[in-house]
Parts: structure tokens; sequence; C-alpha cells
């Protein structure tokens, strides 16, 4: 039986994630490097003027009105440079730190009463293994958000990244029955849109299913979501968290994640569909000219032959795919994306000969980070997205994890950085790192993923120290009263990690 994972007063909840990049470190360098630069700059383009008014070669010449005075010379090409190695393990760059001046370092912010009255954390040196600070690191916390890392690894070492989520439709029983069998795709759009670029459509899938039926007009519509079963909510949910946006119900066919119109707000906002799968059923239906009071749910029939001219029962009319699963987990780490993150963890148990249920979800996630290596009893899940405060995960096995995914020994996990929100830059990391000015050395630096329930703020990723060296943490913080200076003191100790000279 599950144990719940000690977790904070109850309370609204909502999930988000932040990112950071550089700036100054409030001794007036930044002033000083504008100006630096400023006079840089001045200087190029004073030297680059003399050098126009002397020679003008190429298209150059053509756009100034007198001839070039010189002949020019040309220059002997350079030779381009070697390209890198793409998802190449990481290397230890820089001067190796130490877990003492670490401690001095960064002990003080940890202790920041603005964290909350308990936080866990972990800092590992990717190169070298070493853990640098820790602090609670082994106890299961509640993670929020942070616990789409394990999802994004699971699905990404058992379906790969190249793998697609099929939405199809077959004949019925009857002559003019279609049946939209639902193939999991959260990111399942109605026409073009921008909140899933390149998504799978269902305007594409009804033109296919027009042009196969030919002289036969539809005149009924089937919704198959067998795919996924059981509950289509999680124990630790709020109740409130699909009326405010955060989440749909969870089911095997939808369209735009279960959203009423295709938006996405971080801290929730979007409406969604009480039915998704009957929504999207709906919204197909229409495309075919059938009424949506012909739409029901049913299940795919089991192929058989048919007389001659007609279209047998169960064949295949149309099919259309997400983007492979690289682009999905990106998504869903980039813009914390819940119900994507539950739609897909089902793959997880899927591949796994699974039925895609919460609990088979949970325990096929927590299995195959075990067969990662990685210590799997340090997880306690009850959903795939972080959103149900009995999750927990601790600060250890998501360095672990983190670090295992830079070694290169598996390179589908090294593509889960791509998704990883950027500080100051992208994703939900876009307003972080932003303020104060002390944690503005984070911005472009920090990579990671951030969660927020009330009372609860979470980040794990990964930065680059001043020195050049690669670490990895994870910060779980809870008891905060204060959601904005409570992510503000998170911050700092991620920012004070990047600019650490702790050799």
């Amino acid at each position: 039986m599950r144990a719940p994972a000690a977790s904070p007063a109850a309370g609204r909840t909502a999930v988000t994630n932040d990112a950071a990049g550089p700036g100054t470190d409030g001794r007036g360098r930044k002033s000083r490097t504008k100006w630096v630069v400023a006079l840089s700059v001045v200087i190029a383009l004073v030297v680059a003027a003399g050098v126009v008014g002397l020679v003008r070669p190429g298209p150059v010449a053509g756009w100034l009105s007198a001839e070039p005075t010189n002949t020019p010379t040309t220059a002997p090409p350079t030779p381009d440079p070697s390209p890198t190695p793409v998802l190449v393990a990481a290397t230890g760059g820089g001067a190796a730190l130490t877990a003492d001046s670490v401690t001095r370092a960064i002990d003080p912010l940890v202790k920041s009463t603005a964290l909350g009255t308990k936080v866990h954390v972990a800092v590992l040196d990717v190169a070298s293994g070493e853990v640098l600070y820790a602090r609670n690191a082994d106890t299961m916390t509640t993670p929020a958000s942070t616990t789409k890392l394990l999802t994004a690894a699971a699905v990404l070492s058992s379906r790969g990244p190249s793998y697609r989520l099929s939405t199809r439709v077959v004949a019925g029983s009857r002559p003019g029955e279609v049946v939209l069998i639902g193939g999991g795709d959260p990111t399942l759009a109605t026409t073009a849109n921008k909140l899933f670029p390149g998504a799978a459509r269902l305007d594409t899938l009804a033109a296919q299913v027009k042009k196969a039926l030919g002289t036969t007009k539809p005149t009924r519509v089937l919704y198959d979501i067998s795919l996924f079963s059981g509950p289509e909510t999680a124990r630790g949910w709020d109740g409130s968290d699909i009326s405010f946006g955060q989440v749909s119900r969870i089911q095997a066919l939808m369209v735009n994640a279960g959203r009423v119109k295709p938006i996405h707000n971080e801290f929730g906002g979007d409406p969604r569909s009480s039915n998704p799968a009957d929504a999207a059923a709906k919204a197909f239906a229409k495309m075919l000219g059938v009424p949506s009071s012909a739409v029901k749910k049913g299940k795919a029939p089991v192929a058989a032959s048919a007389a001659a001219g007609e279209v047998a029962p169960g064949a295949p009319l149309g099919v259309v795919q997400s983007p492979p699963m690289v682009q999905l987990t990106d998504w869903m780490l980039e813009q914390s994306d819940n119900t994507a993150a539950e739609a897909l963890g089902r793959q997880v148990a899927i591949a796994g000969g699974k039925p895609g249920t919460f609990d088979d979800t949970t325990e096929a996630i927590i299995g195959r980070i075990r067969d990662l290596g990685l210590p799997a009893d340090e997880a306690n899940l009850y959903d795939a997205s972080g959103l149900s405060r009995n999750n927990g995960i601790s600060p250890t096995l998501l360095t672990q994890l983190l670090a295992f995914a830079a070694s290169g020994e598996q390179p589908a996990l090294s593509s889960m950085f791509g998704g990883l929100p950027v500080a100051g830059w992208s994703g939900t990391m876009l307003k972080r790192f932003v303020k104060p000015q002390a944690n503005q050395v984070g911005q472009g630096v920090v990579r990671a993923k951030t969660g927020t329930l009330s009372g609860v703020n979470t980040m794990a990723g990964m930065l680059t120290t001043a020195d050049g060296r690669l670490l990895v943490f994870a910060i779980m913080a809870s008891g905060s009263g204060n959601a904005v200076t409570g992510r503000a003191a998170l911050d700092r100790v991620a920012a004070r990690l990047v600019q650490c000279d702790c050799s």
C-alpha cells in the first residue's frame, strides 16, 4: 500500500515551472561591462568605417557610389570548424568544486525562512559524480511538477524519441457508420493552431475518411476510448483542478489537451471540456456532416468481410499521427502541461503491456526508473504530472536521474534536456531569474523543471558554474506562506551556484 508523502496543509493546487540568465553581481560590474562593450563597439565601428573607405569587395561595391581605389586582395578561405558531436556526454570542464566550499556558499540561503519550514536539497557534480551538498536529500517530499522529469525519462526510454501516437478511423458495423479511435494523443487538434505546432488534425482525418468512403455518406460517429481505463482523475488532485483549467479528465481521445480553446496559461484559466472525448468526436462529426445527435461512445468492430461494393466493418478509413515523442515531451516539460504528462505517462504502461490506468502508469514509471539503475524506492507516485499532493520524490533521485541523462549512456534520455525551460528565456522559466538583481546571473545558464503547489516550491535541473563546471541540482521546499518570495528564495540558491567560486 502506498504511504502518502509528507505534505503541507491542503490548499488550492497550481503547478508551475521557471528558468534563469546572466546579469550583475550587485557591485556595479554590469554597468562597467556595458561601458566596456559600448566602447568596444564604437572602436570596431570606427575601424570598420576606415576599412570600408579603402576596400569595398563583393556586393558592397555596388551599394556605394564611388569605385574602389585599391585592388581588393583575397585572403585564403578559413576552413569550417569541425562540428561537435550530438548528444555528447558531459565532461569535467572547469575546476572541480569541493563540498565544503559549496556548503559555505549556499547553506545560508538554504536556511532562509522564505523557502519554508522544510527544505530538501541535493547538488551533484556530473563529471565526478560527487555529491557537493545534501540536506534531507534521501527523504521523499512533495515534488509538484518536477514529477514530470520522471515521466519524461520513462516514456522516452520505453517508447523512444521518434515514436508517434496514432488517431485512427475504421468503418463501423453498419453502412455510413465510422468509429473514431483515440490513440492517447493529447496534442490532437481540430485545425491548425499555435498551441501544438505540427499537431495531428481532425480536419485532415475527416478528409481521408470522406475519400475512403467514396459515395457512401457518413451517417453516424462512434468514438472508442478503450485505450485508457479506470478513473479519469487521480487521488490527491484538488477538486477545482479541472474547473480552474489546470488539467482535464484523462481520456484516450481529446483535442488541445482537453481545452475548449487552443490556448495555454501557466497558472490555469484554460477552460476544459466536461467530456473531452465526446467534444472531440462531435467536432469530427461536424466535419463529416454528421449531426451531434448521431455521436455516441462505442467500440471499434472486429475486422470482417463485406459484400462487393461495400466497406467492410473494421476496415481502416484514415489515420493521423502526432509529432514524435521527443517533441511531445519537450512541450510537456517546457509548458508544464499536466494533461499531456498524464497522457504520455499512460504510454509507459501500455508499452509494457499494462492497462492505461493511473495505478498501472505510476507503477510502470517507477519500474522503468528502477530498470535504469536509479533509486526508484525514493519515489511514490499517484499521477504522472505532479498535481497530486500524495506524490513523494527525493532530491537524490532527481539529481541522479539528471546526471544519468547527461552521461550519454542512453541517448534517448539526453533528449529530455531540450525541453527544460531556460531561465529568463523560455517556457515556465520565462519570468524567473529576472529579478531581484542577485538572481540575474542565472539567466540563460539555469535549465530546470520547476513546480508549484500551494505552500510548495520546487526546482530540479542543470547549470554551469562561472568556472565551467556542470552541476545538477534539486531544491524542494514546503511550508512557505508566500509563493512569490518562496520562488525568489529558491532562485537565489541556484543563482549562487552559478557564480560560485567553490574550488
